[in-house]
């Protein structure tokens, strides 16, 4: 196919001029994830004229590079949905045009500080990974822009407070998107923790909790990203390169759990889309139990075995025979569920897994695996013990990961692995990464055997928050298999 002639998507190249909507959703995180899922949603209600508000979006942390790209593109980018749905091949691809701007807070703290004083502003949407809705302790400086996720919320509501001198109606909804379990009330106990720690007024803490209202969300949509590999392709289809290109699944759930009852609402439901605003808890089980949890029970293993991506390790009749094992004896039997819906959700996960349009790189799920195997798997294992069962495709998979997570060397604030020849970014919170490198070191200098350099990390309560030893000697024979090349002894034998 001949090259086309270079066009950048701007407004200019689709005949946009400047909505008129005005930005009255704040939003945290401008990833992969919010443009294919969040942003996405928005724009189907301009599309259909339900709603006319855009979205300001907040660049998260120092290193990020997504907001110049935003500015460039005038806030513009593709999402491309392929895959199934329905039993219908979906591959289309559609601009979105939800996104207002993109802000750097680090550099333009006044701007999102404004925000902040706008009486359009209802909602504020997130997703700054697991990792990213913790507590850290940190100094309040009222001009420069807090590192932390729920740092930047606190700072926020407390200059909204004092621009409507504590008017209950200047309230707005926060929709925190991470995936973790009543994230909404996760991030209220935060905020509330940072205003003590400021010693902000008693009154605004009065005001944040009458005036503000925390949502409990679950999300659940596989977004890959950007296409690499594609970007030729990609340009000849759509007459245009686009640096934001954001490749998603058809299949999307958004079940939003306010904590009292919303005066009112985005109308995702009027739109057709698969929102849902009811209590999380089922969907929630299905979700991280069934998709997170075989994401994370399958990446180590399958990479380990030389697979790229999801869809790869599932060509692999091994690798196969692993996952759906794994998800048929050790996932589902401990899910709290009706077993319809649990049998009807994990196939739906299998199809997921499949789609031979998406390239869901194994990687991207090892970004801070060490944490989504605490949250998403070790309730599992915990269950088979409790059971006295020995649930061997789990104990594998914890293997795997902590092989995956052996470091060569330092990456920037990060750790890279190498594996044959394939290297890697190790991505976790800097406590765990200490962890790692200084123990996996130690082995390394012949100062330790695998087997204690195994019980070292499973004992390790900076990693689990909880003592693993007891696994030790199950997981240590799993390590030395994928160490000296038997990758599949342990879950064939």
């Amino acid at each position: 196919m001949d090259r086309i002639e270079t066009k950048q998507l701007t407004k200019k190249l689709v005949g946009q001029e400047t909505p008129a909507g005005k930005e009255t959703i704040v939003q945290i995180g401008e990833g992969n994830f919010m443009r294919g899922f969040i942003d996405w949603m928005v724009d189907q209600l301009h599309q259909q004229r339900l709603y006319d508000g855009r979205v300001a979006a907040i660049q998260p942390t120092p290193h990020g590079k997504i907001v110049p790209v935003l500015q460039a593109q005038d806030g513009l980018y593709t999402v491309i949905l392929r895959g199934k749905l329905d039993g219908k091949v979906i591959d289309e691809a559609e601009v979105v045009q939800s996104i207002a701007r993109g802000i750097n807070p680090y550099n333009d703290w006044e701007e999102v500080k404004k925000l902040a004083r706008s009486p359009d502003v209802k909602w504020l949407f997130s997703n700054t990974t697991e990792a990213g809705l913790v507590y850290q302790q940190e100094r309040y400086e009222k001009d420069k822009a807090p590192l932390s996720f729920p740092g930047k919320v606190t700072a926020f509501l407390y200059e909204r407070f004092l621009a409507f001198a504590g008017a209950l109606e200047a309230g707005i909804t926060l929709v925190p998107c991470e995936l973790i379990e009543d994230n909404g009330a996760v991030l209220k106990d935060i905020v509330e923790t940072i205003a003590e720690d400021w010693e902000l007024p008693i009154e605004f803490g009065q005001w944040l909790r009458k005036a503000n209202v925390f949502c409990n969300t679950l999300v659940d949509r596989i977004v890959t990203g950007f296409p690499h590999g594609e970007e030729e392709t990609w340009a000849n289809r759509l007459g245009y390169e686009d640096r934001l290109l954001t490749v998603a699944e058809p299949y999307h759930l958004f079940v939003i759990e306010p904590e009292r009852p919303l005066d009112e609402r985005l109308p995702f439901e009027q739109a057709g889309l698969n929102v849902k605003w009811e209590p999380v808890a089922l969907h929630r089980e299905l979700k991280v139990r069934l998709l997170n949890g075989l994401h994370t029970m399958m990446f180590a293993l399958s990479f380990l075995a030389g697979e790229d991506t999801v869809k790869g390790a599932l060509h692999s009749p091994r690798l196969r025979r692993f996952i759906e094992r794994g998800l048929e004896q050790e996932l589902i039997p401990v899910v709290n569920a009706p077993e319809e819906e649990k049998q009807a959700y994990a196939a739906s996960v299998i199809e997921r897994f499949e789609n031979p349009f998406l390239a869901h790189k194994l990687t991207d799920i090892g970004l801070n695996a060490i944490y989504k195997f605490k949250t998403r798997l070790l309730p599992a294992l915990e269950a088979h013990e409790q059971q006295d069962n020995e649930p061997s495709q789990l104990l594998a998979s914890l293997a795997a990961l902590l092989v995956y997570m052996k470091p060569q060397e330092r990456d920037g604030a990060f750790l890279k692995g190498n594996w044959q020849g394939r290297t890697y970014q190790i991505r976790e919170n800097e406590t765990a990464l200490a962890l790692l490198e200084a123990t996996w070191c130690q082995y390394d200098a012949g100062e330790a055997t695998l087997a204690e350099t195994i019980s070292t990390l499973l004992q390790a309560d900076g990693l689990w928050g909880r003592d693993l030893s007891r696994y030790s000697e199950k997981v240590a024979d799993c390590a030395y298999g994928l160490l000296n090349g038997d990758l599949f002894k342990m879950i064939e034998g």
